[in-house]
């Protein structure tokens, strides 16, 4: 179900037409996306926050984002995104990256990559998953690319299937037992947000990471400054939740 609190199920936000609060009451969160940089768009600063605090945060990720720069071969593009996506983690204090190697552009929503993030998932042991917006748009009526509702889809459900041991039994032959303590999955970027983490002080830090994406960022045709871009997204968030600057999500509880 959509928990509608800023904690616990049932608890209504304090301000009436502003969102609720994401309960940071956890220690593990792993963040699963389909691309390097889809945690950058806005995401990273809510991690830069949580590692301030001293909870472990891990990144899976579907692709290496090798079909994501136009003029460069992808057999040279995903290593130098890997790169990129490692040096972007580590500026906000994420260590443990992880690659799935589902090709970019042609993720598809299904056992196979269900079953590669339940894998993910019981290796990691989080308490919390993080992913982006798996809906047709964006809250600004954008369409949402195939590989991203794929791949956050695909999370909401593994996230169960991590802790089934009847459902991909061959995890167990490869020693990966059944984890049932994820308890929330959250979607960045969704166009029907339930909850916000005020991140005013991580702002510098969350775009500093997207920064990292260098030669991505430089091959994009786009007149739009990824910048300006994040600081105003951030901006529009913190309204919703009566703060500076924040990250909103979706959040469904487990």
């Amino acid at each position: 179900m959509v928990s509608d609190s800023a904690g616990s199920p049932g608890e209504s936000s304090p301000d009436a037409g502003r969102l609720a609060h994401l309960d940071e009451g956890w220690d593990r969160g792993l963040a699963v996306v389909a691309h390097p940089d889809d945690v950058e768009y806005g995401a990273a600063s809510a991690v830069a926050r949580w590692t301030a605090q001293g909870k472990w945060i891990g990144y899976v990720l579907a692709s290496r984002g090798e079909a994501g720069i136009d003029g460069m071969d992808p057999a040279d593009a995903g290593p130098l995104r890997e790169a990129e996506q490692r040096t972007a983690a580590a500026s906000v204090g994420v260590h443990d990256v992880e690659f799935l190697d589902h090709p970019d552009g042609h993720i598809v929503y299904g056992l196979d990559l269900r079953r590669d993030i339940a894998a993910a998932i019981r290796r990691w042991r989080p308490e919390v998953v993080f992913s982006l917006n798996y809906r047709l748009t964006f809250g600004g009526g954008g369409v949402n690319m195939a590989d991203h509702r794929a791949v956050g889809l695909a999370v909401l459900d593994a996230a169960r299937d991590a802790g089934n041991r009847w459902v991909f039994t061959e995890l167990l032959d490869a020693g990966l037992e059944p984890w049932a303590g994820t308890r929330r999955a959250c979607f960045a970027a969704s166009p029907h947000p339930t909850h916000a983490v005020d991140v005013s002080q991580y702002v510098e830090a969350g775009i500093g990471s997207l920064a990292c994406h260098r030669t991505y960022l430089a091959g994009l045709h786009s007149d739009v400054d990824p910048e300006a871009f994040l600081r105003e997204n951030l901006a529009a968030a913190g309204e919703q939740a009566g703060v500076a600057a924040a990250v909103t999500f979706e959040v469904f509880d487990l």
